[in-house]
């Protein structure tokens, strides 16, 4: 189902790289308990997080902030393995 998307920022790579590179805690959707509500990518600050709902993690800098606006508590937030 393609999203009809409200912002039409996108990331982009910044002065010092993109923002992933030094995220501690990645994003880890269920889409069982997804419902496509779309909030996360509404609230994600650097819009890290596509129409579809997919999270870049190159841009991704793991606030935590999708984790904490989805209603069904569908993000996880985790820990990277480096």
């Amino acid at each position: 189902m393609k999203r009809k998307r409200l912002a039409l920022s996108e990331p982009v790579e910044g002065a010092s790289g993109k923002t992933g590179s030094w995220r501690t805690y990645r994003p880890v959707v269920d889409q069982e308990k997804c419902n496509a509500c779309g909030l996360c990518a509404l609230y994600c600050p650097e819009a890290a997080i596509d129409p579809e709902l997919q999270v870049d993690l190159a841009f991704c800098k793991g606030c935590g902030i999708c984790a904490n606006e989805c209603p069904k508590k569908a993000i996880t937030m985790v820990r990277e393995e480096r």
